[in-house]
């Protein structure tokens, strides 16, 4: 019975790891705000009626590393954010004042402290109809 219960509880924690987009990312989205230190209206498109959006990361297991958000619009890095990751689970954000000309694809990629790529993830920026 021992053994069932081990392997259940294996099998649950690997399927729950499974939905994380990266082993140390439980969560990246982007959203309309954060509040409480969670995002609120999750989104990956909007109009260029929005004028700022947040980008919101929850890591996993990174203790004394550093994380950095970049920004990148049109293949040009318009912003870098560092954060120090000071606990097992450290949820963090940014956020990117947003041109109304500035639309199409924006990408933001989570790097570690040794500039590799963790994670990427796309938002799209267009025109507002009518």
């Amino acid at each position: 019975m021992k053994k069932y219960l081990l392997l259940l509880c294996i099998l649950v924690a690997h399927s729950a790891l499974a939905n994380w987009p990266h082993e140390n990312i439980s969560q990246a989205v982007f959203a309309k705000s954060v509040e409480e230190r969670a995002p609120l209206e999750i989104m990956t498109e909007a109009d260029n009626s929005l004028g700022k959006i947040y980008f919101f990361t929850n890591i996993r297991n990174l203790t004394g590393d550093k994380i950095t958000h970049r920004w990148i619009y049109k293949d040009k890095v318009k912003a870098e954010i560092n954060f120090n990751i000071k606990g097992k689970r450290w949820r963090v954000w940014s956020s990117k004042n947003l041109w109304h000309t500035w639309t199409g694809q924006w990408k933001v990629e989570v790097l570690n402290q040794h500039n590799q790529v963790l994670l990427t993830k796309i938002f799209e920026f267009g025109q507002k109809d009518g």
